[in-house]
């Protein structure tokens, strides 16, 4: 099993794309709009991959935050809140705002789950503060660490309870960066010391399935190299200080905050100690140089990956629109 996690091209599988997934056999695979039209399209789609590998705990990723990042939407999938909507009502009523927060993710979970979707990239653990670019600010929970980390935990417990497995993002935290990394590699130069609060929602929820790796610099743990690159920050600090131990992949190592080709991006992520890379765009030409920069996952990471499958079996939950209806009578007092 390959140590990368692949995009799709489109719709439906080419046959260079059947032929290549088949001998490749990634660690799983990630969604985007351009591959979700309808939901028997897509269904059809996420069986074939299961089908492609003969494997039912198949991790099949999505971003499906709610919000501004939503790969399913309307008009054929419902749309779901943004994290600022939860963060309004706890303000006024933090228990109301945890139980809306876990009836969010197991209503999402119950729209994924009939997608075939078995992953989602969710929730965003960043803790928001004064110069927070929009990309993560838009999408916090907020700028309290225990807030963030009990409305996040919320989520992570809904979806589970829903049948789909969640990601953590972004270890070690993306709160204080001040770019995009899909433009550039933002650079965080705070001390070793103020870092500390960026970290407490990852602390707390250190035994999450699976986790996402920021491509950002932070200067007082590696002044050479971002999270996802960096030796010392996974080991020291991912899985040690924070004592993470669920599957850890990159972020889209196709963003302009990395350097070199495809391989090299790939490579450098998986030696850096993620168990897989995320390779995201679905250009057939790429993820034949990523396969051949990688290698298979480690006997650990494979242990990883089976225990993170393994949180959501036999899982199951209300229909979408009963866990919804509930989640809105809360919201409706923020």
């Amino acid at each position: 099993m390959l140590a990368a996690i692949f995009g799709l091209s489109g719709e439906a599988l080419s046959e260079d794309e059947r032929a290549f997934f088949r001998d490749a056999d990634p660690a799983g695979y990630i969604l985007f709009r351009r591959n979700c039209r309808t939901r028997e399209q897509l269904r059809a789609l996420t069986d074939e991959l299961r089908a492609l590998h003969g494997r039912d705990d198949l991790p099949i990723l999505i971003d499906q935050e709610g919000g501004r990042v939503a790969r399913l939407g309307p008009p054929e999938w419902p749309e779901f809140p943004a994290a600022g909507c939860f963060a309004e009502l706890y303000a006024k009523a933090p228990m109301s705002a945890i139980q809306a927060a876990r009836l969010n993710g197991q209503a999402i979970a119950a729209v994924l789950r009939e997608a075939g979707a078995t992953v989602d990239c969710a929730p965003l653990l960043d803790v928001a503060r004064s110069g927070t670019h929009p990309i993560i600010s838009e999408r916090a929970y907020g700028s309290d660490p225990m807030q963030v980390a009990a409305l996040g935990r919320a989520m992570l417990d809904g979806l589970s309870a829903g049948g789909v497995v969640g990601v953590v993002k972004h270890l070690p935290g993306q709160g204080r960066a001040e770019a995009d990394s899909h433009e550039r590699l933002p650079i965080v130069s705070a001390p070793e010391a103020d870092l500390e609060t960026d970290l407490t929602p990852f602390r707390a929820l250190a035994a999450a399935p699976m986790g996402m790796v920021a491509h950002v610099l932070y200067t007082a743990w590696d002044e050479a190299e971002p999270a996802s690159r960096s030796p010392v920050i996974i080991e020291q600090i991912i899985r040690r200080r924070l004592a993470f131990t669920g599957f850890l992949m990159s972020d889209d190592i196709a963003m302009a905050a990395l350097s070199g080709a495809p391989g090299e991006r790939a490579r450098a992520v998986v030696e850096a100690g993620c168990d897989a890379a995320l390779h995201c765009s679905g250009v057939l030409a790429e993820m034949l140089e990523v396969a051949a920069a990688v290698p298979p996952l480690t006997a650990a990471a494979v242990e990883r990956r089976t225990a993170a499958m393994a949180t959501v079996a036999g899982s199951h939950g209300a229909g979408y629109e009963e866990l919804s209806e509930q989640r809105d009578r809360l919201l409706a007092y923020a």
